[in-house]
Protein backbone atom coordinates (compact mmCIF):
# COMPACT_ATOMS: atom_id res chain seq x y z
CA UNK A 1 0.00 0.00 0.00
CA UNK A 2 1.32 3.79 -1.07
CA UNK A 3 0.24 6.32 0.91
CA UNK A 4 0.89 9.84 -0.16
CA UNK A 5 2.71 11.67 2.62
CA UNK A 6 3.27 15.31 3.22
CA UNK A 7 5.85 16.93 5.75
CA UNK A 8 4.08 20.09 6.14
CA UNK A 9 5.19 23.42 9.20
CA UNK A 10 1.97 24.76 10.43
CA UNK A 11 1.82 28.22 12.45
CA UNK A 12 4.55 29.92 10.11
CA UNK A 13 5.30 31.79 7.07
CA UNK A 14 8.66 29.98 6.61
CA UNK A 15 10.06 26.45 7.21
CA UNK A 16 12.28 25.64 9.75
CA UNK A 17 9.68 27.41 12.47
CA UNK A 18 6.26 26.49 13.55
CA UNK A 19 5.04 22.73 14.12
CA UNK A 20 6.17 19.75 11.71
CA UNK A 21 3.03 17.89 10.99
CA UNK A 22 2.95 14.53 8.63
CA UNK A 23 -0.25 14.47 6.65
CA UNK A 24 -1.29 11.24 5.17
CA UNK A 25 -4.03 10.94 2.48
CA UNK A 26 -5.62 7.19 2.80
CA UNK A 27 -8.47 6.22 0.99
CA UNK A 28 -9.74 4.17 4.45
CA UNK A 29 -8.25 4.81 7.57
CA UNK A 30 -5.94 1.97 8.12
CA UNK A 31 -5.76 -0.23 11.12
CA UNK A 32 -5.01 1.89 14.26
CA UNK A 33 -2.17 0.13 15.12
CA UNK A 34 -0.76 1.06 11.83
CA UNK A 35 -1.70 4.66 12.10
CA UNK A 36 0.29 4.63 15.54
CA UNK A 37 3.36 3.15 14.50
CA UNK A 38 3.36 5.72 11.40
CA UNK A 39 3.19 8.36 13.89
CA UNK A 40 5.86 6.80 15.80
CA UNK A 41 8.27 6.23 12.65
CA UNK A 42 7.77 10.28 11.92
CA UNK A 43 8.97 11.19 15.44
CA UNK A 44 6.22 14.51 14.85
CA UNK A 45 3.88 15.88 17.78
CA UNK A 46 1.47 15.00 15.85
CA UNK A 47 0.61 13.18 12.50
CA UNK A 48 -3.02 13.08 10.90
CA UNK A 49 -4.88 10.71 8.02
CA UNK A 50 -7.07 12.13 5.41
CA UNK A 51 -10.20 9.89 4.29
CA UNK A 52 -12.59 11.47 1.69
CA UNK A 53 -15.84 11.48 2.06
CA UNK A 54 -18.34 10.83 -0.41
CA UNK A 55 -20.44 14.20 0.46
CA UNK A 56 -17.65 16.46 -0.02
CA UNK A 57 -16.51 16.48 3.57
CA UNK A 58 -13.49 14.35 5.23
CA UNK A 59 -12.76 12.40 7.78
CA UNK A 60 -9.85 13.44 10.27
CA UNK A 61 -7.73 11.26 13.02
CA UNK A 62 -4.46 12.57 14.64
CA UNK A 63 -1.66 10.50 16.56
CA UNK A 64 1.09 11.40 19.03
CA UNK A 65 3.91 9.53 18.69
CA UNK A 66 2.21 7.50 21.88
CA UNK A 67 -1.35 8.25 21.49
CA UNK A 68 -4.42 8.84 19.51
CA UNK A 69 -5.34 12.69 20.10
CA UNK A 70 -9.34 14.34 20.14
CA UNK A 71 -8.22 17.51 18.80
CA UNK A 72 -5.12 19.01 17.24
CA UNK A 73 -4.72 22.46 15.80
CA UNK A 74 -1.68 22.17 13.59
CA UNK A 75 -2.26 18.76 12.41
CA UNK A 76 -5.94 20.40 11.15
CA UNK A 77 -4.20 23.02 9.51
CA UNK A 78 -1.51 21.01 7.67
CA UNK A 79 -4.23 18.70 6.44
CA UNK A 80 -6.37 21.78 5.08
CA UNK A 81 -2.70 23.23 3.73
CA UNK A 82 -2.72 19.33 2.23
CA UNK A 83 -5.77 19.42 0.45
CA UNK A 84 -5.18 23.27 -1.05
CA UNK A 85 -1.88 21.52 -2.69
CA UNK A 86 -3.95 18.98 -4.15
CA UNK A 87 -6.23 21.57 -6.05
CA UNK A 88 -9.38 20.79 -3.46
CA UNK A 89 -11.68 22.87 -5.33
CA UNK A 90 -14.38 23.53 -2.88
CA UNK A 91 -13.62 26.04 0.11
CA UNK A 92 -14.57 25.92 3.74
CA UNK A 93 -13.31 22.25 3.97
CA UNK A 94 -15.18 20.06 6.39
CA UNK A 95 -13.78 17.47 8.82
CA UNK A 96 -15.25 15.21 10.81
CA UNK A 97 -13.25 14.44 13.67
CA UNK A 98 -13.75 12.82 17.37
CA UNK A 99 -14.39 16.60 18.71
CA UNK A 100 -17.33 16.67 15.95
CA UNK A 101 -17.16 19.14 12.81
CA UNK A 102 -14.53 21.24 12.23
CA UNK A 103 -14.42 24.02 9.46
CA UNK A 104 -11.38 25.30 8.17
CA UNK A 105 -11.57 28.53 5.60
CA UNK A 106 -9.31 29.48 3.16
CA UNK A 107 -7.81 33.53 2.52
CA UNK A 108 -5.11 33.17 -0.09
CA UNK A 109 -1.72 31.92 1.76
CA UNK A 110 -4.09 31.70 5.77
CA UNK A 111 -6.10 29.09 7.06
CA UNK A 112 -9.40 29.92 10.06
CA UNK A 113 -9.86 26.97 11.95
CA UNK A 114 -13.49 26.88 13.76
CA UNK A 115 -12.62 24.86 16.91
CA UNK A 116 -14.69 24.53 20.27
CA UNK A 117 -14.14 26.52 23.00
CA UNK A 118 -12.74 25.46 26.43
CA UNK A 119 -12.54 28.09 29.22
CA UNK A 120 -11.23 27.09 31.92
CA UNK A 121 -11.67 27.61 35.71
CA UNK A 122 -9.30 27.93 38.61
CA UNK A 123 -8.56 24.74 40.30
CA UNK A 124 -6.31 23.34 42.74
CA UNK A 125 -2.61 22.35 40.94
CA UNK A 126 -1.82 18.67 41.24
CA UNK A 127 0.94 17.82 43.46
CA UNK A 128 3.94 18.57 41.69
CA UNK A 129 2.57 20.14 38.52
CA UNK A 130 4.31 23.88 39.86
CA UNK A 131 7.61 22.42 40.99
CA UNK A 132 7.61 21.02 37.49
CA UNK A 133 7.70 24.32 36.13
CA UNK A 134 10.19 26.05 38.90
CA UNK A 135 6.82 27.93 39.67
CA UNK A 136 5.03 28.78 42.85
CA UNK A 137 2.26 30.93 43.97
CA UNK A 138 0.93 31.67 40.60
CA UNK A 139 -2.54 30.90 39.32
CA UNK A 140 -3.65 27.54 37.69
CA UNK A 141 -6.87 26.68 35.78
CA UNK A 142 -8.47 23.97 34.22
CA UNK A 143 -10.05 23.22 31.11
CA UNK A 144 -11.91 19.83 30.16
CA UNK A 145 -8.42 18.48 28.70
CA UNK A 146 -5.20 21.35 29.64
CA UNK A 147 -3.93 22.89 33.06
CA UNK A 148 -3.26 26.68 32.17
CA UNK A 149 -0.73 28.76 34.19
CA UNK A 150 -0.84 32.46 34.04
CA UNK A 151 2.71 33.82 34.98
CA UNK A 152 3.13 38.09 35.17
CA UNK A 153 5.41 38.63 32.24
CA UNK A 154 6.26 37.55 28.99
CA UNK A 155 9.86 36.60 29.95
CA UNK A 156 8.80 33.91 32.84
CA UNK A 157 6.99 32.63 29.95
CA UNK A 158 10.35 32.36 27.65
CA UNK A 159 12.78 31.74 30.00
CA UNK A 160 11.09 28.99 31.53
CA UNK A 161 12.67 25.27 31.84
CA UNK A 162 10.85 22.87 33.28
CA UNK A 163 11.68 19.14 34.71
CA UNK A 164 10.15 17.18 31.61
CA UNK A 165 11.22 14.26 33.58
CA UNK A 166 9.17 15.24 36.90
CA UNK A 167 6.52 17.15 34.89
CA UNK A 168 5.92 13.90 32.75
CA UNK A 169 5.03 12.49 36.39
CA UNK A 170 1.83 14.52 37.06
CA UNK A 171 -1.53 13.03 36.73
CA UNK A 172 -2.60 15.18 33.71
CA UNK A 173 -4.60 12.45 31.76
CA UNK A 174 -4.50 13.16 27.97
CA UNK A 175 -3.79 16.81 28.14
CA UNK A 176 -0.64 19.26 29.25
CA UNK A 177 0.27 22.38 30.79
CA UNK A 178 -0.24 25.68 29.07
CA UNK A 179 1.76 28.33 30.55
CA UNK A 180 0.45 31.96 29.53
CA UNK A 181 1.36 35.89 29.81
CA UNK A 182 0.22 38.85 28.10
CA UNK A 183 2.46 39.98 25.63
CA UNK A 184 3.90 43.04 24.31
CA UNK A 185 2.45 45.02 21.60
CA UNK A 186 1.28 43.99 19.25
CA UNK A 187 1.17 40.78 20.38
CA UNK A 188 -1.72 40.19 23.23
CA UNK A 189 -0.60 36.89 24.79
CA UNK A 190 2.16 34.84 24.31
CA UNK A 191 2.42 31.17 25.69
CA UNK A 192 4.18 27.52 25.37
CA UNK A 193 2.57 24.20 26.07
CA UNK A 194 4.30 20.84 27.10
CA UNK A 195 2.42 17.44 27.35
CA UNK A 196 5.26 15.21 28.21
CA UNK A 197 2.61 11.80 29.30
CA UNK A 198 1.26 12.31 25.38
CA UNK A 199 4.56 11.58 24.17
CA UNK A 200 5.22 15.70 23.45
CA UNK A 201 7.73 17.22 25.62
CA UNK A 202 7.26 20.64 24.35
CA UNK A 203 5.18 21.65 21.10
CA UNK A 204 6.68 24.08 19.27
CA UNK A 205 2.73 25.12 18.22
CA UNK A 206 -0.15 24.42 19.49
CA UNK A 207 -3.55 25.22 17.88
CA UNK A 208 -5.78 23.92 20.14
CA UNK A 209 -4.70 25.21 23.03
CA UNK A 210 -6.37 28.41 21.88
CA UNK A 211 -9.71 26.69 22.71
CA UNK A 212 -8.27 27.57 26.36
CA UNK A 213 -6.18 30.78 25.91
CA UNK A 214 -8.38 32.71 23.99
CA UNK A 215 -11.72 32.39 26.20
CA UNK A 216 -9.68 33.04 29.03
CA UNK A 217 -7.99 36.45 27.74
CA UNK A 218 -11.57 37.65 27.00
CA UNK A 219 -12.02 37.96 29.86
CA UNK A 220 -8.57 39.39 31.04
CA UNK A 221 -8.18 41.98 28.70
CA UNK A 222 -12.50 42.78 27.57
CA UNK A 223 -11.51 41.98 23.89
CA UNK A 224 -11.94 39.02 21.46
CA UNK A 225 -9.75 39.13 18.90
CA UNK A 226 -5.93 38.61 19.44
CA UNK A 227 -2.62 38.25 17.74
CA UNK A 228 -0.54 35.02 20.24
CA UNK A 229 2.95 33.72 19.64
CA UNK A 230 4.09 30.13 20.87
CA UNK A 231 7.56 30.90 22.51
CA UNK A 232 9.01 27.74 21.84
CA UNK A 233 12.72 26.99 20.49
CA UNK A 234 11.09 27.17 16.85
CA UNK A 235 8.64 29.78 17.26
CA UNK A 236 5.17 30.32 15.98
CA UNK A 237 2.36 33.00 15.20
CA UNK A 238 -1.65 32.32 15.58
CA UNK A 239 -4.60 34.32 15.79
CA UNK A 240 -7.66 33.69 17.28
CA UNK A 241 -11.03 34.85 18.41
CA UNK A 242 -13.62 34.21 20.75
CA UNK A 243 -17.18 33.47 18.54
CA UNK A 244 -19.46 32.64 21.71
CA UNK A 245 -18.56 28.53 22.17
CA UNK A 246 -16.48 28.26 19.20
CA UNK A 247 -13.09 29.77 18.78
CA UNK A 248 -11.54 30.78 15.12
CA UNK A 249 -7.69 29.98 14.98
CA UNK A 250 -5.78 31.19 12.22
CA UNK A 251 -2.13 30.55 10.70
CA UNK A 252 -0.07 30.06 7.72
CA UNK A 253 2.02 26.66 6.60
CA UNK A 254 4.91 25.63 4.43
CA UNK A 255 5.63 22.23 3.02
CA UNK A 256 8.99 20.85 3.63
CA UNK A 257 8.49 17.69 1.45
CA UNK A 258 6.68 15.29 0.06
CA UNK A 259 6.58 11.54 -0.73
CA UNK A 260 5.34 7.85 -0.06
CA UNK A 261 5.04 6.01 2.33
CA UNK A 262 5.58 2.14 1.63
CA UNK A 263 3.45 -0.59 3.58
Amino acid sequence: MAIPYYHVDSFTGELFAGNPAGVCIVPEFPPDSVMQKIAAENRHSETSFVVARPDGGFDLRWFTPVVEEELCGHATLAAAFVLSLRNHPDWPVRFHTMSGPLTVHRSAERFEMDFPARPPVPCDPPAGLLPALHLDNVPVLRSSRDFLVAVQSQGIVQNLRPDIDALSKVPMGVGGVIVTAQGAPPVDYVCRFFAPSIGIPEDPATGSIHCTLAPYWAERLGKHSFEARQLSPRGACMGSAVASDRVRISGEARLYLSGTIQL
